[in-house]
């Protein structure tokens, strides 16, 4: 792989201080050495002069369903929701994920490196939630963790879904039933299991897919990512959490900054939004672009998503800059889309920040992201130069 110096950049490292004229070089899809344009090398495979462009870490977008709901098609191109039972944790996002949609060459070149792709939201467990790169033609060499979640749904989405089958659920009572119904099996199911690793006496459980995926929930290796509008189902999840010891993370939140306090209280990250869309059923009605602000300032961790392809993933910053028309600082909008996104969804050991050791993931924008008239000029993934403008 070949290496890369990027120079006469203008660094925004997302942890560290800015570096206002700098240079980084990757090496081997990691990033190999960053600092001052005083201590830049002189030798590379490759030399790109940012000329004074801003170099940010490659975009994430923490929620999205990109790949599973492909562009331009109907039935045929509709894998998110397997809404023919409410309680399906073994399915797995990543054997829906067509890499070749273009939405992922797209947001790629919008930025956009990295991605959680996740079931939708018909049934209370909806499955497994894969992280993964969107550079790629196969989801096996693109993936960064799998599972990196469990996917739950609360309020109207499987209310509906179940309502029109008149079958359960069609209450918010019986959708939290299913949930802990089905956790407290899997709960039982961990419990005989580990008796048997240790008493050769004791019985070992017949094997359940769908417990079995749960197990690394409630490990607490992975999270719950709880789709949830309403204050109410916010705090429904936040009471499954405490009673399975769950880590929670609430997916759009969408009145949210209505109770920030008690979020921030509890340290519970939010993936706040979409906002830049319309008032599509009652739950909504909350909806403002000020969300992420509010939560942001409150001190919730805050990470912003377009929940593809609600919203195109390739406008992914142009959601970064409503949330800072609605009042939220600049840098703590784009930690919502780097560093505070990798760390909701675990990854901060791989992505969201330009730091030595770290995924050669980066973004070169000729001018300040903020102003419409920037364009992506280079995006780099692993390491690998995918675009150039």
């Amino acid at each position: 792989m070949e290496q890369i110096l990027i120079k006469n950049a203008r660094l925004l490292t997302m942890e560290e201080e800015i570096v206002e004229n700098g240079w980084i070089l990757t090496k081997d899809g990691r990033i190999a050495a960053l600092g001052k344009m005083s201590g830049c090398p002189n030798k590379a495979e490759v030399i790109v002069d940012a000329a004074g462009g801003w170099l940010l870490p490659g975009l994430i977008d923490a929620h999205s369903h990109i790949g599973l709901y492909e562009d331009s098609l109907g039935f045929e191109g509709a894998d998110g929701n397997e809404d023919t039972e409410p309680s399906l944790p073994q399915l797995r996002a990543l054997d829906g994920v067509n890499p070749l949609d273009p939405a992922f060459r797209e947001a790629l070149e919008a930025g956009v490196t990295t991605v959680l792709v996740s079931p939708g939201s018909a049934n209370p467990i909806g499955g497994q939630i894969a992280a993964m790169k969107t550079a790629g033609r196969r989801v096996d060499s693109m993936l960064l963790r799998a599972p990196a979640a469990i996917k739950f749904a609360l309020g109207e989405n499987p209310k509906s879904v179940y309502h029109d089958k008149d079958e359960a659920p069609v209450t918010r009572m019986a959708i939290a039933a299913i949930i802990r119904e089905q956790l407290f099996q899997a709960q039982e199911y961990r419990i005989r299991k580990e008796k048997a690793e240790m008493d050769k006496e004791a019985e070992d459980p017949d094997f359940d897919m769908k417990l079995e995926s749960l197990l690394p929930l409630l490990r607490g290796e992975i999270s719950a990512h709880f789709h949830a509008h309403r204050s109410d189902d916010i705090f429904t999840a936040l009471r499954i959490c405490r009673e399975f010891h769950l880590r929670p993370v609430i997916i759009h939140g969408t009145a949210g900054h209505l109770i920030a306090e008690e979020l921030a209280a509890e340290q519970v990250p939010i993936i706040s939004g979409p906002f830049l869309t319309d008032r599509s059923k009652p739950e909504l009605r909350d909806l403002s672009e000020c969300a992420p602000g509010i939560l942001s300032q409150k001190g919730v961790l805050t990470a912003i998503t377009v929940d593809h392809p609600e919203f195109p993933l390739r406008l992914l910053m142009d959601a970064v800059r409503a949330a800072v028309r609605g009042g939220m600082d600049d840098m703590e909008a784009l930690r919502a889309v780097t560093v505070y996104a990798a760390r909701i969804a675990g990854l901060e050991s791989r992505v969201g920040s330009l730091a030595v050791g770290k995924d050669a993931d980066c973004v070169l924008y000729s001018g300040n992201p903020f102003d419409y008239k920037s364009t992506v000029c280079l995006v780099l993934c692993d390491g690998k130069l995918v675009y150039r403008r």
